[in-house]
C-alpha cells in the first residue's frame, strides 16, 4: 500500500511468521536480512498468523482472511494469476500492506515416492490449503491426479472421513498444525520429521527424517511383517490341528511328536528372522 516500503513490508511479515514452521512463513522469513522479535504470535489454523510487531497488530496469511481481519478489502497488488503461486498477504493498522507470491518447490523425492505408493497399490490424494492453481502445479509434477485444494483443517478431516465411509483405509502424511486433525482422523497418521508438535502428537508414526520415501518403506515393512505373521499363524495352527489329534489317539510316537513340535517352533522363529533381510527402497 502507499507509504509502505518493500523493506518494511518484508521485515514486518518475516517477524510475524518467524515463529511458525509453515513453509510459507519460512519462505517469507528468509527474505529479511534481520528479523525483529514478535510478541503474542498466534497461529489461526487454515488462515494465518496474528502477532504484535513494533507496536503494530500484524496479520499474515490468506489474503481474504487478512482483509477481513484489518477491516479492509483493499489489496496492495493484484492477486497472482491462476497457477502462478500462492498469495500471502500482510496487514496492519487497518489496511492490507502488501501481498507476497510464493512458489512451491517440489521435494526431489516427492515424485519417486508417489510412484512407489502407486506401485504398492495405493491411490495418492493431495489435500492442501493452497489455492487450486499452485496445488495443480505440484500435483502435475508429482503424478497425483486427485487434487483437493483450498481446504481448511476441517475440510481435510471431512475428505478423509468420506473416503473411510466409502470403505477405504486412509493413510495421511503431514507435518503442519493444519494437518493435525486429519492425521488423527486417518487410519494411519504419518508425521514428517521436523513437523510441528501438534502433527507429531496426532500421528501414529513419526518419520525420523523429512523424507517421503521413508513413508513408502514403512508401508512395505508393515506389509512384510503382516505377511510373516499370517504365515506363522497358518503353519502353527495347521500343525496343532493335525498333530494333536494324532498324538492323542496314540498313533504318534512321543519322541517324534516332541521333535515335530520343536521343528514347528523353529520354523516360526526362522521365518520371522527373514525380516532381517528387509532393505529400504532407497538403500
Amino acid at each position: 500500500s502507499p507509504g509502505t516500503g518493500r523493506d518494511e513490508l518484508v521485515t514486518v511479515a518475516a517477524a510475524a511468521g518467524a515463529g511458525s514452521s509453515h513453509p510459507l512463513s519460512r519462505a517469507i522469513a528468509a527474505l529479511a536480512p534481520t528479523v525483529p522479535a514478535a510478541a503474542q504470535a498466534t497461529a489461526v489454523p487454515g488462515r494465518g498468523i496474528r502477532a504484535a510487531v513494533a507496536g503494530h497488530a500484524v496479520v499474515l496469511g490468506r489474503p481474504d482472511w487478512v482483509g477481513a481481519e484489518v477491516a479492509s478489502h483493499e489489496t496492495a497488488s493484484a492477486p497472482p494469476a491462476e497457477g502462478a503461486g500462492t498469495a500471502v498477504a500482510v496487514g496492519w493498522d487497518g489496511a492490507v500492506r502488501g501481498t507476497f507470491e510464493v512458489h512451491d518447490a517440489v521435494r526431489p523425492d516427492a515424485a519417486a515416492a508417489v510412484a512407489a505408493f502407486r506401485h504398492l497399490g495405493l491411490a495418492p490424494v493431495l489435500l492442501t490449503g493452497d489455492a487450486p492453481g499452485p496445488a495443480r502445479t505440484v500435483a502435475a509434477q508429482t503424478g497425483i491426479e486427485d487434487v483437493r485444494a483450498a481446504l481448511a483443517p476441517a475440510d481435510k478431516v471431512a475428505a478423509i472421513a468420506a473416503l473411510q465411509a466409502a470403505g477405504r483405509r486412509v493413510a495421511m502424511v503431514g507435518d503442519g498444525i493444519n494437518d493435525a486433525a486429519a492425521l488423527a482422523q486417518a487410519d494411519l497418521g504419518i508425521a514428517m520429521g521436523g513437523g510441528t508438535d501438534a502433527a507429531i502428537a496426532a500421528a501414529d508414526l513419526t518419520l525420523m527424517r523429512a523424507d517421503l520415501t521413508l513413508a513408502v518403506d514403512a508401508v512395505r515393512l508393515a506389509r512384510v511383517c503382516f505377511r510373516t505373521i499370517r504365515t506363522n499363524f497358518f503353519w502353527a495352527l495347521a500343525y496343532n490341528v493335525v498333530a494333536i489329534p494324532v498324538a492323542a489317539a496314540g498313533w504318534l510316537n512321543p519322541m517324534i511328536a516332541g521333535a515335530a513340535m520343536a521343528c514347528s517352533s523353529l520354523f516360526v522363529v526362522g521365518n520371522s528372522l527373514r525380516l532381517r533381510w528387509f532393505r529400504p527402497a532407497q538403500a
